[in-house]
């Protein structure tokens, strides 16, 4: 395959793929339309920061597969990608490390006020009396929002600080997740209003998405305990950054910011952000994810999402609907012979019926083979009669995923 990196991976990345037999090219740096410019030819889109908008997709000649080397793909217009057959998949949980770590430190830094110790003792001054005031970590409350990969290994470490983690109560949360939060000692709140109120430090790792843009405006912050430390590692735009400022410029809050809204999308440029000059706000440049241990880590998951792509297996993808879509399932068992397929598709699409999802699994010594195949609509005794009596099919059944609305 024809592989385009618009971002810098380690050069081991490449080597691996070019040595599988794939043509790699990098081109980092590359604006929006540039990259729309360059990205016809190529099946595979490698990025990291750059933003993939709709015009890439309608640039595309070729694309079939995008892959984000990180966890968010909230810079992907994966909907343009999703109308044009596109798979963009990312690389979960193999930076959860980094950013942990890196939330622990905004933390540090915040209670202890180390940025500004750190400029003070460069510009000659020594001011024991004011930064020997802290409140300490031991025996605080620290809110996690969002339970997933960084939010259990942020809970792990802070609680090694002696800090008491609690998160809000989900339902639909895994068994393993559960039993997970019960091994670390995480109490459970019945609300996020609950948990805001009850925490000395809130700490944000959801995604970035319309039920999260602006989770944390004024109603939020104004529950905070006075005094008490919001970090945010997260994305930019689920803070409301008008309604932060205020809450800061009144002394109700600190803060650690790794992200913002409408932060720069390049590694370098000029940037002036009122939050992250406030005094009350320990600020890094978005680098949650960026050390040698995750971005190797990040690498290798590339590398594999592609191996498994060859293999005819999509892994992490996030624009496929994760729904069965059809009304009714069919079950063929067949002989593994050329055209058996062709003629059950022929006979659905005589009847009207729109397949939305189709597997088909060839049994062991390779004779037969069984096809799934969900479809819109219902199928008539005559049409299964019909599918059941093409040559070298062994079995048909049907088993309803959902009933048809009744028509208005």
């Amino acid at each position: 395959m024809r592989i385009f990196f618009a971002d810098k991976l380690p050069e081991q990345t490449v080597s691996d793929l070019e040595t599988r037999g794939h043509r790699c090219v990098c081109e980092p740096g590359l604006s929006a339309g540039e990259l729309a410019e360059r990205i016809g030819g190529y099946d595979v889109l490698v990025v990291r920061s750059t933003k993939v908008p709709r015009e890439v997709f309608e640039a595309a000649d070729r694309l079939v597969l995008v892959i984000r080397a990180g966890a968010g793909t909230n810079t992907i217009d994966t909907d343009a990608a999703a109308e044009r057959g596109v798979f963009v998949s990312n690389v979960p949980g193999r930076n959860a490390a980094a950013v942990a770590e890196l939330t622990l430190g905004l933390l540090l830094a915040v209670d202890r006020r180390i940025a500004d110790n750190v400029v003070d003792s460069r510009g000659h001054q020594w001011n024991k009396a004011t930064y020997a005031k802290s409140d300490g970590l031991l025996g605080s409350t620290m809110g996690i929002l969002g339970l997933g990969s960084i939010g259990f290994l942020v809970a792990e470490r802070a609680a090694a600080f002696g800090i008491r983690i609690q998160a809000v109560t989900k339902p639909d949360r895994s068994p393993a997740a559960r039993a997970r939060a019960e091994e670390l000692g995480i109490m459970l709140c019945e609300s996020l209003e609950e948990l805001v109120a009850s925490s000395d430090i809130v700490s944000v790792h959801v995604p970035a998405s319309a039920g999260t843009k602006h989770l944390v405006d004024e109603a939020f912050l104004s529950r905070m305990k006075p005094g008490a430390i919001l970090l945010n590692t997260s994305r930019g735009d689920v803070v409301d950054e008008a309604a932060l400022l205020r809450a800061l410029d009144e002394g109700r809050v600190r803060a650690g910011l790794d992200v913002y809204d409408g932060e720069p999308g390049s590694g370098r440029a000029e940037w002036d952000s009122p939050l992250a000059r406030h005094p009350a706000v320990v600020a890094t440049h978005h680098i949650g994810a960026s050390t040698t241990q995750a971005q190797r880590a990040i690498a290798q998951g590339v590398t594999e999402l592609i191996d498994a792509f060859v293999a005819g297996e999509v892994r992490d993808c996030v624009n496929l609907d994760p729904d069965r879509l059809g009304t009714i399932a069919l079950t063929v068992r067949h002989l593994d012979r050329v055209g058996v397929l062709a003629q059950v598709l022929d006979r659905l699409s005589a009847a009207g019926l729109n397949v939305q999802h189709m597997v088909n699994r060839v049994f062991r010594g390779g004779q037969a083979a069984v096809a799934f195949i969900d479809v819109e609509g219902q199928a008539s005794p005559e049409l299964l009669e019909s599918l059941g009596a093409i040559p070298d099919v062994l079995g048909v059944s049907v088993v309803t995923l959902r009933k048809d609305e009744p028509a208005p």
